[in-house]
């Protein structure tokens, strides 16, 4: 099935479930995004929803100490305050090309780095591990620390517990691979850790992949996500619970109309800006076998050396890809890749690669004057070499996918909604031809006087929070809070990011005699 029909598909579907329900969605002040077809009801013209893939940056770290090496995956990275934390394996395969020799093989252990911009990564030396006789390094988990339980520092991911019962001494939790399942570690500064319970949190599963579980603070529960194969695929499988210790047995997420690739990892996890909202950026496996266009890629060498462990090792290759949910079970999957391998001529499109970090933070933009921006983080070279790189990637806040038309124009009208505020915000991007224009109708279609379309003047603009404003109303939608009503959005060589309701402030002055027109 094609990415427009897919698209067409689930808009049909909104469509008729717009119908069949009276009841209006209370979005009340919450941000909401494009990421799936949740309030749009109908469309017309060229509008679509478009997916945009971020900007690759800078690399900003290499796995190149003696105790790491070319495996380090299943990276965490979040933001505790004033510092950016990452965590990530120290781990290195020999069998690959003669490059990765130059490493010796050394236990599996977890590693930690910290930044204070999310750019410029250091090692802090913790003293915490042993490694050929000196505690000078970032070794924060080893497995004789997991003897007890059989755990593999490995397959790990670190959270910071946003329950708010959390206890001070519990505020850093780690996820890791035990005997029999998963078990929940406990730390009260993030790098000194010891395990909460002997028995798995969790014991039907995969496992082999980085498994997940993070607070859920709107349904005030945990959640965990982790890998299984079903019906001999890759795909992923979720449960919640009170508990953070004892997780029910899990269902698989549903991927209705998707179809079935191989899901290495998930990266589930809520939006920060919309925490109603899970956004998950999977690995995705794809296996093609040995073909002309396959000899053609970077590093054959190297990948005729992983074949002779195992072929799939060496015609496998990874990219990343954008799931999104409104419940954390049932999913909407985008088929287009969100990363690609890229063009590189070296360190691409190997098995292993573009793998997304767990979760995203925020960080100041690369360019000069603009706002704020999300960085994200994938790998590059993995299973090559002596050391794997941190690539960052770039994107505009809620810049996931947007509701997208050309010069030529497009439309679509929401479903029946109500809202709290007194003005209406745009995360929006337009060309210096191209406009947005907002109708407000009621819910027959019909517009409400001084919020029809005429009203609207044409917004061009590349804002992050754009109030929209009409000839007579000014911003103000106060007189319509809390009423059932439509919105009407009419694009033109313009992208719509995500939309908010929020208090309501005054109109700003404008020059006098601003907007006459001068004859020349």
């Amino acid at each position: 099935m094609s990415f427009r029909h897919a698209v067409v598909g689930l808009w049909a579907i909104g469509f008729l479930a717009a119908g069949l329900s009276a009841e209006p969605i209370d979005i009340g002040s919450r941000r909401e995004l494009f990421v799936d077809n949740f309030l749009i009801d109908s469309t017309q013209g060229a509008l679509r929803l478009q997916v945009h893939q971020p900007v690759r940056r800078e690399i900003v770290f290499k796995t190149d100490a003696l105790w790491e090496g070319n495996a380090s995956g299943y990276q965490s990275v979040f933001k505790d305050g004033g510092l950016y934390r990452m965590y990530y394996r120290g781990l290195h395969y020999r069998h690959s090309g003669s490059p990765a020799q130059a490493l010796a093989d050394h236990p599996w252990n977890l590693c930690y780095a910290e930044s204070d911009d999310g750019l410029h990564w250091h090692r802090p030396e913790l003293g915490i591990c042993e490694f050929q006789g000196s505690k000078a390094n970032n070794i924060v988990l080893t497995g004789a620390m997991l003897k007890e339980i059989g755990g593999d520092p490995a397959h790990s991911a670190v959270f910071l517990d946003a329950n708010p019962d959390c206890p001070a001494d519990a505020k850093y939790k780690a996820v890791v691979l035990g005997k029999g399942g998963l078990y929940v570690l406990k730390s009260g500064d993030g790098v000194h850790f010891a395990v909460m319970s002997t028995q798995p949190a969790v014991t039907e599963g995969a496992f082999d992949s980085q498994n997940l579980i993070f607070w859920d603070p709107l349904r005030a529960e945990y959640r965990e996500y982790h890998r299984g194969f079903k019906d001999g695929v890759r795909d992923i499988m979720t449960s919640v619970s009170k508990d953070i210790l004892r997780f029910p047995k899990p269902q698989w997420l549903d991927h209705s109309g998707a179809t079935a690739e191989h899901l290495y990892t998930n990266q589930i996890y809520p939006y920060y800006r919309a925490p109603h909202i899970f956004l998950g950026f999977p690995m995705r496996y794809t296996d093609r076998g040995w073909s002309e266009p396959m000899f053609d890629l970077p590093g054959l060498e190297e990948r005729l050396a992983r074949a002779k462990s195992h072929p799939r090792y060496g015609t496998a290759v990874t990219d990343a890809v954008l799931i999104s949910s409104r419940d954390g079970q049932k999913f909407h999957r985008w088929d287009e890749a969100f990363i690609r391998p890229g063009p590189r001529e070296r360190h691409s499109w190997v098995y292993g690669d573009n793998f997304v970090f767990w979760s995203m933070v925020e960080t100041k933009s690369s360019v000069e004057d603009c706002p704020n921006e999300i960085s994200l983080y994938a790998t590059e070279g993995y299973w090559e070499g002596t050391y794997t790189t941190v690539r960052r990637y770039s994107l505009r806040l809620d810049g996931f996918v947007s509701a997208h038309a050309p010069l030529t124009g497009g439309e679509f009208v929401t479903k029946p909604l109500r809202f709290d505020g007194g003005n209406l915000t745009l995360n929006v991007e337009t060309s210096g031809a191209g406009s947005v224009q907002v109708e407000i109708q009621d819910l027959s279609g019909k517009a409400i006087e001084g919020y029809s379309l005429a009203d609207c003047p044409p917004i061009f603009c590349d804002r992050l929070d754009k109030v929209v404003r009409w000839k007579k109303a000014g911003g103000d939608v106060r007189p319509l809070a809390g009423k059932a009503v439509r919105l009407r959005f009419v694009l033109k060589d313009a992208d719509l990011y995500s939309l908010r309701f929020v208090p309501y402030a005054a109109d700003p002055e404008r020059p006098a005699g601003a907007g006459k027109t001068v004859a020349r």
